[in-house]
């Protein structure tokens, strides 16, 4: 079983124009729609998808139409005391495929809202394979606090994943430096600019080079990570992990949303894992299931059948030391 965490879920609203975006302009649009979402949220809806037990883990009242439309999606769900409403988060979406995203910050939370909402995820993690620690952190919350719960974790059985960005990926780095405080997740999955953020270099390189953005994780892999997944857009995603490292090229895509590409990337990665594929077959998955959600509109998650991973050229980056 896959069980996910999305500390801050958001009602995710996505508006298609019909041309690129105008500021100060009054547009029409040819499509609006509203889904629940956040990134664990959408890696559990991707795991209904492909067949596979989820548990998703995040705060709401039980009777918000949040966890009504989920559990309607065939999607198992354990709210947790919430803060507050979920919040809305507007993705904007231009013909050529380009996305604006304006993300509200969610309910403040206190001390005892996330206590709760730790212990759910521990109690449902004890027959997990995966833990996925996904998304931004809710305002009151911790930097921090995505290390202490990997550390948590570490009591169960579950493997660890963790995507997320800014402060809370800086202290999950930071916090890498001390190997007895088993912060170090089994997967983490930073994007281009993300990885520069902590690493230097530039998210513009690391398309170009994937060679680069390999050499740049290793920094990761060497202080206890398990694997690190980097995404590149549509330079496809490189793997890294102790063992080598791989550079994957997405198929052919007409870009229609990016959003949700890259929980779907992460998903794909889990899948493989979970069929005990290799590491080329794990980076096929996710740049299969990357550049499918990459073609579909709005946050839509693909399907297994939407998905091309006999498309997918994958091979080694030699050029990385450890």
């Amino acid at each position: 079983m896959i069980v996910t965490l999305t500390p801050n879920p958001s009602n995710d609203r996505t508006v298609t124009l019909a041309g690129p975006l105008e500021r100060g302009a009054v547009q029409r649009l040819l499509s609006v729609t509203m889904q629940a979402g956040g990134k664990g949220v959408n890696i559990s809806r991707a795991a209904v998808s492909a067949g596979l037990a989820t548990d998703a883990v995040f705060p709401a009242r039980p009777d918000d139409p949040f966890v009504t439309e989920l559990i309607a999606a065939g999607i198992a769900c354990s709210p947790a005391p919430p803060a507050g409403d979920v919040r809305i988060n507007l993705a904007i979406t231009e013909p050529d495929g380009t996305t604006t995203k304006l993300n509200s910050p969610g309910a403040t939370v206190e001390a005892r809202h996330l206590d709760d909402l730790a212990a759910t995820l521990l109690s449902r993690s004890a027959e997990a394979s995966w833990v996925v620690l996904a998304g931004s952190l809710p305002p009151g919350a911790p930097d921090g606090w995505y290390a202490e719960l990997v550390r948590a974790l570490r009591a169960t059985p579950a493997k660890v994943a963790v995507d997320t960005s800014e402060g809370p990926l800086s202290a999950l780095v930071a916090a890498l430096a001390d190997e007895r405080a088993g912060a170090a997740p089994d997967l983490m999955k930073p994007n281009g600019d993300e990885l520069a953020s902590f690493v230097g270099g530039d998210e513009a390189t690391y398309e170009a080079d994937p060679a680069t953005a390999a050499t740049a994780a290793r920094t990761l892999t060497d202080r206890g990570v398990g694997a690190v997944l980097v995404t590149l857009g549509g330079a496809g995603a490189v793997l890294v992990t102790a063992e080598g490292a791989w550079h994957a090229t997405p198929p052919p895509t007409t870009v229609v949303s990016t959003v949700g590409a890259g929980d779907s990337s992460l998903f794909g990665y889990l899948l493989g894992d979970v069929r005990g594929g290799s590491p080329e077959e794990r980076l096929s998955l996710a740049v299969a299931y990357g550049s499918a959600a990459a073609g579909l509109p709005g946050t839509t998650i693909p399907e297994p059948g939407q998905t091309r991973p006999g498309q997918v050229l994958v091979k080694s980056v030699t050029s990385v030391e450890s």
